[in-house]
């Protein structure tokens, strides 16, 4: 009994240091960045080194640049997001058409004679009223033409004015009728047609007015978009051309609000802008109910600062304030005027980081006035010092453990 009295003392001394070892090992680690220490991604330190290029016109190896953000490079970037914003460009150039006949319309012709005797008008006076005569509504078919009685061959109409047609069919009956003049009327339209698509109240198919229409025209016609403006995308087709504009941006600028022409297709897309933010921000689901990180915009623009609070800002208890990035792609003249060294690179499109310190008062001046793109990217680097708060946990939960079995094991000895 004895023996085993002394076997029991001994197995308690090799457990408490075999314990204390441990401790000691993994603090040593801890200390030295042990990957025991969870992260949510790379620190400030980690991005900076691996950075290609700064605008200080420091040189790395990794492919991305990196960007302080300063009152030159909010110029540049906030000129360079204007320049993505699609526009309608050469479409919203020019009048509107001066709408021409399509296959399929109805046109009325009236011939006038300038007197009786004529191909048209019979010399008996009081035979009928008038000195015009009035010739059956015509179809422009499918080959873009009409018939006229006394004119030689179909008159072709098809993408000509009612006005060319009337003077082109008068020149054409003057060797027969006396001093012709002709009237020609589109009486319906069946061609020249325009649809708008998509994301509107009621889809709608129509003609063109002699007049002519622009697009909001068109949209309110089939009842306005079902989204608000800053989430619909406008695309209109034209011979075989596709060119698109925020529905935000042609309610702001009328030289967007373009006129229409036949046969133009107008579709409405749903088109919602996102942004991401990781890192030391508060946790998924203590905003709002919102259980992710990917967050719609709440206008057609947004600036950092925006974005930021909507995410629900930085956690004080894990976020470093001077170590905020914003992830993109950016063009090499944008990052040129940002005053950034992209000799090195050969495409157009850059991976580009964009980093602000929050420490600063004039940073969130900044930072308010620089506007954030669809699918840009936010990582809020956690402070160096929450390494030391994540070990000093897990040291706590080993001793914890470590004191829960010292205490069961004198209790056993006791018993015993």
């Amino acid at each position: 009994m004895g023996s085993d009295l002394g076997y029991s003392r001994g197995s308690e001394l090799i457990s408490r240091e075999h314990i204390t070892r441990y401790l000691a090992v993994c603090l040593a680690i801890g200390v030295s960045g042990c990957s025991l220490v969870a992260k949510d991604g790379p620190t400030g330190a980690n991005l900076r080194d691996g950075a290609a290029v700064t605008v200080s016109g420091a040189s790395k190896t990794a492919g991305y640049v990196l960007v302080d953000l300063s009152s030159a490079a909010l110029a540049a970037a906030n000129s360079g997001t204007l320049a993505t914003t699609p526009r309608f460009g050469p479409m919203a150039r020019g009048s509107g058409p001066d709408v021409s006949i399509g296959i399929g319309d109805i046109l009325s012709i009236t011939i006038f004679e300038a007197e009786s005797g004529g191909l048209f008008i019979p010399k008996e006076a009081g035979s009928r009223a008038g000195n015009f005569v009035q010739i059956p509504n015509q179809q422009v078919d499918i080959a873009g033409s009409i018939n006229i009685p006394y004119v030689e061959g179909p008159v072709k109409v098809a993408g000509r004015t009612s006005r060319a047609v009337s003077a082109d069919i008068a020149q054409r009956l003057k060797a027969r009728a006396i001093e012709p003049q002709v009237v020609v009327s589109v009486v319906e339209h069946r061609g020249n047609d325009i649809s708008v698509l998509g994301e509107v109240n009621t889809s709608q198919h129509f003609s063109l007015d002699p007049g002519g229409v622009r697009l909001l025209e068109a949209i309110a016609r089939a009842g306005g978009p079902k989204n608000p403006p800053y989430e619909t995308t406008v695309s209109i087709q034209r011979e075989g051309v596709t060119r698109r504009a925020a529905m935000s941006d042609i309610v702001r600028d009328p030289s967007e609000n373009v006129p229409l022409r036949p046969n133009d297709v107008v579709y409405l897309t749903h088109d919602q802008k996102v942004f991401m933010v990781l890192g030391a921000t508060l946790s998924p689901g203590s905003i709002g109910g919102t259980n992710n990180r990917r967050f719609t915009f709440d206008n057609d623009t947004m600036s950092l600062t925006e974005a930021l609070a909507k995410a629900g800002g930085l956690d004080s208890t894990r976020a470093d304030p001077k170590e905020v990035f914003l992830f993109r792609f950016e063009r090499r003249s944008t990052l040129a005027a940002a005053g950034a060294d992209v000799s090195r690179y050969t495409s157009e499109i850059i991976p580009t980081v964009y980093t602000v310190d929050l420490r600063k008062g004039d940073s969130f001046f900044l930072a308010n006035s620089f506007n954030i793109r669809d699918k840009d990217l936010l990582f809020v680097s956690e402070s160096p010092s929450v390494d030391l708060v994540k070990f000093l946990n897990i040291i706590s939960g080993i001793t914890s453990n470590a004191n829960n079995i010292s205490q069961i094991a004198a209790q056993n000895y006791t018993t015993y």
